[in-house]
């Protein structure tokens, strides 16, 4: 990729990398690859499974009246790595030209409906340019998250040197495609307090781990067990859009669970897990034996520690009853938020058009300064002030007071006194893995389950997923490192469940997060933990920029030929991280480098 970057023209990488030999073989292999037959143990008796492939390179459209085909371009109108959006009359597609073959798939994200034709195509696939999530051109299906569908695939053939496509009107319409799945075979065979995978834990890496298995073929029981008391459904969205109800942001309709054979148990908390005996504990007292476990329990809000933390109007954002009820009860009041986290600030801006008045408690001088910098940090701050939402910084909540048995006033450590009728807290969170203290399952001090790159505990046929975990992140030389991002836990799932099925599948993909306030959006990829530097291009004050985060490299060795050996050694900053805003999509183009396994230094960014 020639160039590197400059203002103001739209950004590009120059990469000068050695790809170490032993991952250029991984470079060209495609995680969708033919598996062969295993043997796996189903409540201890062995039996013969096969990882079956579904090919799609004929696409039968079983009712004629639902299929529609249209030219819709010449041969030459399209140039290898090309994309283009095109009408077929009752619906679009996305027509892609690579190494000199056509393909044809759904044009828009399945996750959120972004314009795939905005987007970057690598090797093989394209990245939506809002969230990341990867899908193979030429079958649709998807190779990185978020989004539990896949594209449709259109077929392609040429006539008379013009391009066709034939397609699913419904395809067209719907522009996703939910993979085949296998369904229990055998459910009647097991009794309720047994099960050959457990799932505790019902967000984006159980769901994603259940599906998976079902999608490799697994035909036997699979039970998903959570505390809440809905489906699996968009957790982003309780900041994000906080009048959702349930039924809005769920992940799967109750239909799907059934269909699948997915059970789900609400409202079920595990309390213990007997690792050596394979049984967990509910609360309730009820056991369950599991063959295979994965603990994706995910985090638990932190609290405050003041006077007055447990009277009425003082939320954590948990649950969408949370995220409506702090609606209702703000909306033309006065509103204090503890703490400029992702969550706060989002609810911040949320807020800040309905409530009477939003104020913003935070212990920092600067709104996300360790994740995206100070000069970013007081940019969204000065965005926030901009539409009334007023700061609090370098203090914290010393007392909550009351009136009546309801919330009145926030006071802080500063003296000042808020007037307030409903208070977020959002200061953080940790791991939900109390429960876990006395199984023998290896747990670090800040309490996340440590895993390796199969996502596997120290116990065999334990595995953990999502944010309550640390796992060896390839993009910082396999640094253990928590990432609480939606697109990771999908990711965790998924592979996950590809070794509870022996595939030996190692993570290895680029993190991806996306926040919302004030109908814009900052996206970020990398992993900018303890970086040294910030290269920021665009305009900070006008909102449109991208920010390279940077971090001085370990020393490296260059080995020549056996006959003429040398080594050179030298330090280098390279840009572990990206964020941008107004600057599609930068973000997804930095990512699909990182994921190739190139280094971009800072010198390529820093013009």
């Amino acid at each position: 990729m020639g160039g590197c970057f400059s203002k103001p023209k739209p950004v590009e990488v120059k990469i000068e990398v050695v790809i170490p030999e032993k991952e250029r073989s991984k470079e060209e292999m495609s995680p969708n690859g033919k598996a062969s037959p295993l043997i796996y143990k189903v409540n201890g008796t062995a039996r013969h499974y096969h990882l079956e492939e579904h090919p799609i390179a004929s696409i039968p459209y079983h009712n004629p009246k639902d299929v529609v085909e249209a030219s819709v371009c010449h041969v030459k109108d399209l140039e290898n790595g090309q994309m283009r959006e095109v009408d077929l009359g009752c619906g679009k597609a996305l027509l892609i030209k690579e190494s000199g073959e056509f393909h044809a798939v759904g044009h828009k994200c399945p996750h959120y409906g972004a314009p795939l034709v905005k987007g970057i195509l690598s090797k093989g696939r394209v990245r939506c340019p809002w969230h990341g999530a990867c899908f193979n051109i030429s079958t649709g299906d998807i190779e990185d998250f978020p989004s539990l569908d896949s594209l449709p695939r259109f077929q392609v053939k040429i006539e008379k040197e013009k391009v066709y496509i034939r397609a699913s009107k419904q395809a067209l319409q719907t522009q996703r495609r939910t993979k085949m799945m296998a369904k229990c075979i055998s459910l009647s065979n097991y009794n309720l307090s047994s099960t050959n995978v457990l799932i505790i834990g019902a967000g984006a890496a159980g769901l994603v781990c259940a599906e998976t298995l079902r999608q490799e073929g697994f035909s036997d029981r699979i039970v998903m067990c959570t505390m809440d008391r809905h489906l699996p459904y968009d957790r982003p969205k309780l900041s994000k859009s906080m009048d959702s109800h349930p039924e809005q942001i769920a992940l799967r309709p109750k239909e799907f669970f059934c269909t699948y054979d997915i059970e789900v148990l609400t409202e079920m908390q595990v309390v213990a897990v007997d690792v050596k005996s394979k049984i967990a504990v509910f609360k309730d007292g009820f056991k369950m034996e599991y063959n295979k476990l994965l603990i994706a329990t995910g985090n638990t809000p932190k609290t405050l520690s003041c006077k007055g933390k447990e009277m009425e109007n003082v939320f954590n954002i948990r649950t969408p009853e949370d995220a409506n009820r702090v609606v209702k009860l703000a909306t033309s009041k006065n509103v204090v938020i503890v703490g400029a986290s992702f969550l706060g600030m989002e609810v911040a801006a949320y807020l800040a058009e309905r409530a009477h008045s939003v104020s913003l408690v935070e212990l920092e001088h600067v709104p996300f300064k360790k994740f995206f910098g100070e000069r970013v940090g007081r940019a969204v701050m000065k965005m926030f002030e901009n539409n009334r939402v007023k700061f609090y910084m370098q203090t914290e909540v010393s007392e909550l007071r009351e009136q009546e048995g309801k919330l009145k006033e926030v006071v802080l450590k500063s003296g000042k006194v808020l007037r307030a009728d409903v208070c977020v807290v959002g200061v953080g969170a940790v791991p939900a893995t109390g429960f876990l203290k006395q199984s023998g399952i290896n747990i670090d001090s800040k309490g996340f389950i440590v895993v390796n790159k199969m996502m596997q505990t120290n116990i065999p046929g334990v595995f953990a997923a999502g944010d309550a975990v640390t796992f060896p992140l390839a993009l910082r030389n396999n640094k253990k490192v928590n990432v609480p991002h939606w697109q990771m836990a999908h990711m965790h799932g998924r592979i996950a469940a590809l070794n509870m099925l022996a595939h030996g599948t190692e993570i290895s993909t680029v993190p991806y997060l996306w926040t919302a306030m004030f109908g814009k959006s900052i996206r970020y990829a990398g992993h900018g933990e303890g970086f040294d530097d910030v290269v920021i291009q665009g305009d900070l004050d006008e909102l449109k920029f991208v920010a390279f985060y940077t971090k001085r490299g370990s020393r490296r060795w260059r080995v020549g030929t056996r006959t003429a050996f040398h080594a050179e050694s030298w330090r280098s900053d390279e840009v572990v991280a990206v964020a941008s805003m107004n600057y599609d999509p930068i973000v997804s183009k930095v990512a699909e480098v990182l994921a190739a396994g190139r280094t971009i230094r800072k010198r390529d960014v820093d013009s």
